[in-house]
């Protein structure tokens, strides 16, 4: 993978610090570096902001007190925060270890 994932993101907010959304993890996941959220199946992510262009497949979230990125396809939606979705550039920082 390549230092920035994207060049745009979603967000509830400007400040990409409200929850878009909440779901189940439908399988365990490990992440190949420090810059993902590992989590096991039924665990709950809260989703954050969602990469946009050319690495559509992520997204960014919690679990527990762990923020990191993972595959949306790994995660089964149960409750939305927001219906508004705001269109940002991605900064460096996001793509950093934490």
């Amino acid at each position: 993978l390549g230092r920035r994932f994207a060049e745009r993101k979603r967000c509830a907010d400007p400040e990409c610090s409200m929850l878009m959304c909440r779901g189940k993890a439908v399988r365990d996941f490990k992440g190949p570096d420090c810059r993902f959220v590992n989590f096991k199946k039924g665990e709950a992510v809260y989703v954050y902001y969602k990469l946009i262009g050319k690495s559509t497949e992520l997204w960014a979230g919690s679990v527990g007190s762990d923020f990191g990125y993972f595959p949306k396809d790994l995660l089964e939606i149960n409750h939305n925060y927001s219906n508004e979705e705001l269109e940002l550039p991605t900064d460096e920082t996001d793509f950093v270890c934490f």
